[in-house]
């Protein structure tokens, strides 16, 4: 079993973190900086929570592009297994194989564990993210996104992996990374994760940005919208979100809203602008009617 190398750390202090996220275009504040940096220098999995639209995801792929990473991605879902998590073996492939190697002879035991052994290796394995990312050499950002979405059996398997940044396959032997990947979890909290994985983390919690640093994050991904619509437009979002949604506006929402207003050639964002274009942030019937109502534009 190889050992883990001990990677030189990626960012050289929180202002070196706040800095080089900036120029992907991801505004952190200190908080969060302080977080991504001590997940680096400690080389331990940072969680982060947070209601959807906040950043989670954007924050992993920002990590990734600013140290040059890959990012490699398990999207976690209902009914997630370690098959479509770790790796599974090609069963089709196998079946070639094992039919090829018996044609024309009658088969023996030996000719079967033969087999056996030759339909066991690399040829046939299948790699799902989180092997993928325990076998790079080259740096990589693990994300592993909705952890919450995932069935609890996962979160064991993620212990494991997390813990010792190994992966035994039976007939393979263990497999142990040779560099450390930067992993990210995400979650929305709509379950408690356990506590034995949240243990193995760092913990940050991300919630909507206040209205200055969304006034940033839109002058820096819209940069050509009037600053007194972009103004107007965080205040409006800011409302919506004090409001009981099924689903409240993200962030990237926001900047959606700002670069439809800019193709539309608006100066302003007037009443009927609003109404025209609440679509792009409000994706339900149900909140476009109570946002017009609370608006007083219905």
């Amino acid at each position: 079993m190889a050992s883990t190398d001990v990677q030189e750390p990626v960012f050289g202090s929180v202002e070196d973190v706040i800095d080089r996220l900036a120029e992907t275009g991801y505004l952190a504040d200190k908080g969060t900086a302080t977080s991504v940096f001590l997940a680096d220098r400690l080389g331990k999995p940072l969680l982060v929570e947070g209601p959807a639209g906040v950043g989670k995801t954007e924050l992993a792929r920002a990590v990734a592009q600013t140290s040059g990473a890959e990012l490699v991605r398990l999207q976690c879902y209902e009914g997630v297994d370690e098959a479509r998590a770790l790796y599974e073996w090609n069963h089709a492939k196998q079946i070639l194989r094992i039919q090829s190697a018996s044609a024309g002879r009658a088969s023996s035991e030996n000719d079967w564990a033969e087999t056996k052994a030759d339909v066991f290796t690399e040829e046939f394995l299948l790699s799902r993210p989180l092997l993928t990312a325990i076998r790079r050499t080259e740096p990589t950002v693990l994300l592993i996104d909705e952890t919450d979405k995932a069935d609890v059996e996962i979160e064991g398997l993620l212990l494991e992996v997390l813990s010792d940044f190994a992966v035994t396959v039976p007939e393979l032997g263990t497999i142990t990374a040779a560099r450390r990947p930067f992993v990210v979890l995400t979650s929305n909290a709509t379950r408690e994760l356990s506590e034995a994985l949240k243990r193995r983390c760092l913990y940050l919690h991300l919630d909507f940005p206040d209205e200055e640093l969304e006034r940033r994050i839109l002058a820096s991904r819209v940069p050509d919208l009037a600053p007194a619509v972009a103004a107007q437009l965080v205040r409006i979002v800011h409302v919506l979100r004090g409001m009981q949604l099924k689903k409240l506006p993200s962030v990237a929402e926001s900047i959606d809203w700002g670069r439809t207003l800019l193709a539309l050639g608006m100066t302003d964002l007037d009443d009927n602008v609003v109404r025209s274009t609440l679509g792009v942030v409000l994706k339900h019937r149900s909140d476009h009617e109570r946002a017009l109502n609370e608006l007083k534009l219905a």
